[in-house]
C-alpha cells in the first residue's frame, strides 16, 4: 500500500495547431513527448468504448446510446438497446467484446435497469449485427441483475472485465446505501464473478450460496468505477471512489472484504470519521489510495509497443481534477509512484483504453463528450 500526495505533473509541450483540438497538440511527459488529437465530438456523456476488429469504435453514451465511430463519421443509434433507466450518474454504461467476436459478434454491456423500487447496474449479452440499412443488437441476455433496486442516483460501479479464460468480472457500486457494501445477500458493493452465459463458475468463494451469494467474489467496494485485468500480476485490477479522500487501488481476491465503510483512508463529506478508521481486522488493505480524492474512473494496464516506456504501468483517468494518472510500477507490479498529465486540457475523463497499435484512447463525460486519441510525437 501506498499513500501519495505528490504531483508530477505534465506540460504543454507546444501546439502544432492553435483552436479546435480537432488538430493536434503535443504535450511532454516525464518520459515522452504525446500527440493528441480529438478524433470524435458532439457525444452525449460518453462511457465507454471498445476497438472492433475493422478499426471502428463502439462507444456507449450514458444517455443510453450505443454508437459506432468510423473513420471520423459518428453512426445513428444502434437499434433494441434496453430500456436503460437514465438517472444521475446512471444509464448505459460499460462496454466490451467477448474474446470470439469476430465468428460470434457478441458483446457485453452494462446499464442501469429500471424495476421494482427503482433502478440497479445489470450486465447483458447480446449480438451486434451490422448492416447497410442500420446496426442493431440481437439476442439481448441479462447476465445478472443488481437484486435490490433503488431510487437513489449515484454508484452504480459497472465496469466489466473479461478475464483470460473467457469469464466476466463486474463491479456494483453500493448505489449510495453504504451499508450495503457488508450485506453478502446483496450484490451492491461487490465484484462478481460469472461464466460467459450468466452461471456461477465452480471457483467462486461462495458458489453453493450457503453464506453469501454464489456470483460475489469480493465485497465491501464503495463504487468501483474502473477495473482490467492485469497481465503483470495475472489478476483483476479496480479503482474506486472513496467519499472525501480515499480512492483506493484494489486487487479483489476470492472471498475478500475491502473495507467500505468499516474502513477508508477518506471521511464522510461532513468532515466525520468513517467507521473504525483505516484499519481493522478482517478487511484487506488497498494497493495505493488518493487523499485528496481524484475521483478515478477507467482503467487500463498499459501493454503496447508505442510507449514502452510505460509498459506495465496503469492508466486512470480522474473526473474532478480532469487529467490521467500514470501509476508507476516495477516489473513486478509493485507502485513505485505516479505522474499526473494533461491536467485540466481535456476536461473530465471517463474511460481509458489501450488501442491494438498502442495508442491510448480517453472518453471525456461531457455534454459535448469527445474521443481523444493519444499517440508517440
Amino acid at each position: 500500500m501506498r499513500h501519495q500526495f505528490g504531483l508530477l505533473s505534465a506540460s504543454l509541450f507546444g501546439l502544432i495547431a492553435m483552436g479546435s483540438w480537432s488538430f493536434a497538440a503535443e504535450f511532454k511527459t516525464d518520459k515522452v513527448t504525446i500527440t493528441a488529437q480529438t478524433i470524435a465530438d458532439n457525444l452525449e456523456h460518453p462511457w465507454a468504448l471498445a476497438f472492433l476488429p475493422n478499426g471502428a469504435l463502439l462507444v456507449t453514451e450514458r444517455t443510453g446510446t450505443l454508437r459506432i465511430i468510423k473513420d471520423g463519421k459518428t453512426s445513428d443509434p444502434v437499434a433494441n438497446v434496453p430500456e436503460v433507466a437514465v438517472v444521475g450518474q446512471g444509464g448505459l454504461l460499460d462496454i466490451a467484446l467477448a474474446p470470439d467476436f469476430t465468428t460470434s459478434s457478441t458483446i457485453y454491456f452494462t446499464f442501469s435497469q429500471p424495476g421494482s423500487g427503482g433502478a440497479g447496474t445489470a450486465l447483458a449479452s447480446a449480438k451486434l449485427k451490422r448492416s447497410d440499412n442500420g446496426n442493431t443488437l440481437e439476442d439481448t441476455k441479462i447476465l445478472v441483475s443488481m437484486n435490490k433496486k433503488t431510487t437513489k442516483g449515484q454508484h452504480f460501479g459497472s465496469r466489466i472485465v473479461v478475464a483470460p479464460d473467457g469469464k466476466l468480472f463486474v463491479t456494483m457500486g453500493e448505489r449510495g446505501e453504504q451499508d450495503r457494501a457488508q450485506d453478502f445477500q446483496d450484490h451492491a458493493g461487490s465484484v462478481l464473478h460469472i461464466n460467459a452465459d450468466g452461471s456461477i463458475p465452480s471457483e467462486n468463494p461462495f458458489a453453493d450460496g450457503s453464506k453469501a451469494l454464489p456470483e460475489i467474489w469480493s465485497k465491501g467496494h464503495r463504487n468501483p468505477q474502473g477495473a482490467a485485468w492485469d497481465p503483470v500480476t495475472k489478476s483483476l485490477i479496480t479503482v474506486e471512489h472513496g467519499a472525501m479522500g480515499g480512492d483506493e487501488i484494489n486487487r479483489p481476491e476470492a472471498g475478500k472484504n475491502y473495507g467500505w465503510p468499516i474502513i477508508s483512508f477518506g471521511r464522510h463529506y461532513t468532515g466525520a470519521k468513517i467507521g473504525k478508521g483505516n484499519k481493522a481486522a478482517g478487511f484487506e488493505q488497498p494497493e495505493y489510495y488518493w487523499d485528496p480524492s481524484i475521483a478515478p474512473s477507467g482503467l487500463a494496464v498499459y501493454q503496447g509497443a508505442m510507449f514502452p516506456e510505460w509498459q506495465g504501468d496503469l492508466l486512470v483517468g480522474a473526473l474532478k481534477f480532469q487529467l490521467l494518472v500514470r501509476v508507476d510500477r516495477d516489473e513486478k507490479g509493485t507502485i513505485k509512484g505516479e505522474e499526473r498529465m494533461f491536467d485540466g486540457e481535456f476536461g473530465r475523463i471517463r474511460d481509458v483504453r489501450v488501442a491494438p497499435d498502442g495508442s491510448i484512447y480517453l472518453l471525456t463525460d461531457e455534454s459535448d463528450g469527445k474521443i481523444i486519441r493519444l499517440t508517440r510525437a
